[in-house]
């Protein structure tokens, strides 16, 4: 995935930015520009994601309060709790910008590897969505309550990596 995103960003240059890339000095930051923008693209995507599986989730807790069937919800309102903060830290994410007097440098390969790390958080959306579909399938107080518990834990997982993401950036100030 990391190289189709980034050679559709660099199949849209115009013409200008074709003549600027053999400028010396250019090439390196417009690539930098461009592995960037591949991660704040990736970032938003899976924003999007935890945002959609968060607002299927809160469908299933009105069912629920509708229904009466209270107690089945705190464990569903914690997780949409969890599901609202991954989705900010995502979105709201260092995106490896460093400026030319900015104490910590990135380069290149800490870029890619932060456009990898967000890349896999795919992942984590589609395992979301298969655990919200888990907690609308579920029939009995007890299945809804497992079903919670299980989406409760794999967000908690989920965050938890989220947060090694800044060890990426703190590994390049250190080199």
């Amino acid at each position: 995935m990391t190289g189709s995103l980034l050679e559709r960003i660099q199949s849209g240059y115009n013409k200008l930015e074709e003549l600027a890339k053999d400028l010396p000095g250019y090439k390196g930051y417009k690539d930098k520009e461009v592995r960037r923008e591949a991660d704040k693209l990736v970032r938003m995507q899976v924003a999007r994601g935890f945002q959609e599986q968060r607002r299927r989730l809160n469908s299933i807790v009105v069912k629920l309060v509708s229904a009466g069937r209270l107690r089945l919800v705190m464990t569903l309102d914690r997780a949409l709790m969890r599901m609202d903060l991954l989705a900010d830290r995502v979105k709201l994410a260092s995106y490896g910008y460093a400026g030319l007097f900015d104490a910590i440098k990135i380069r290149e390969p800490e870029l890619d590897a932060l456009y990898s790390f967000d890349a896999a958080l795919l992942d984590g959306v589609s395992k979301v969505r298969g655990l919200v579909d888990a907690v609308a399938a579920a029939e009995s107080d007890d299945d809804v309550t497992q079903a919670g518990e299980e989406l409760l834990s794999a967000l908690e997982e989920i965050n938890e990596t989220f947060s090694k993401r800044q060890d990426v950036l703190l590994e390049s100030s250190s080199v």
